[in-house]
């Protein structure tokens, strides 16, 4: 028995090296073996969370903007900052990134805008993340509401007049006021006069 053992040991020690590597193999076909299942059971899963939790995508005019879960819109390639360009106004600038002019206000908040008609060439803007504003024609001011609808290309103030109200009578959106302060060089779009008779965009 002693001896059989002792032989044992012998074979055991003199075939040492062999037994190492073919322990050494058997490891690392083990180890690639489970790496490759948990590669392959893990890899849909990622795909499918992934897929889950990408918003969708959608386009407001030209701008690509991600829908979020609330139905808002948010631009997805909006940068930090712009420059202003010459000939450039808010509504421009807001239509070019956002995909509509009503996020001009937003650009003017952020930017502590005293006088948003008036823009300088080369005036850095800082964009803000903000959702794009769609405005439906559900909720754009009744014409009824503020006075008689104005037709063509001029307008003559008169007594109690705004550029909001003579906006929405000429377009059937205030917020395109900011447009005929432009084109009649409007440095303050609160004083109009009366009597004073302003081109309307067409």
């Amino acid at each position: 028995m002693e001896t059989k053992l002792k032989q044992l040991l012998k074979t055991i020690k003199l075939n040492e090296s062999m037994l190492s590597m073919l322990f050494g193999v058997v490891t690392v076909i083990l180890i690639g073996v489970l790496v490759f299942r948990m590669y392959k059971v893990n890899k849909p899963e990622i795909s499918q969370l992934a897929e889950q939790t990408s918003a969708p995508t959608a386009q407001v005019g030209e701008v690509k903007v991600e829908v979020k879960e609330d139905g808002s819109k948010v631009p997805v390639e909006l940068p930090e900052k712009v420059v202003v360009e010459k000939g450039q106004h808010l509504w421009q600038i807001a239509e070019k990134h956002y995909g509509s002019g009503y996020n001009w206000v937003d650009i003017a908040k952020e930017n502590g805008l005293k006088n948003p008609s008036q823009l300088a060439v080369g005036q850095e803007l800082k964009l803000p993340k903000v959702a794009v504003k769609v405005v439906e024609q559900a909720t754009v001011a009744k014409t009824d509401d503020v006075g008689v609808k104005i037709e063509g290309e001029s307008y003559t103030v008169v007594k109690g007049d705004t550029l909001w109200n003579i906006s929405v009578r000429a377009y059937a959106d205030g917020y395109r006021y900011s447009e005929i302060a432009k084109v009649n060089n409007i440095a303050h779009p609160n004083y109009i006069e009366v009597g004073q008779v302003i081109k309307l965009p067409r």
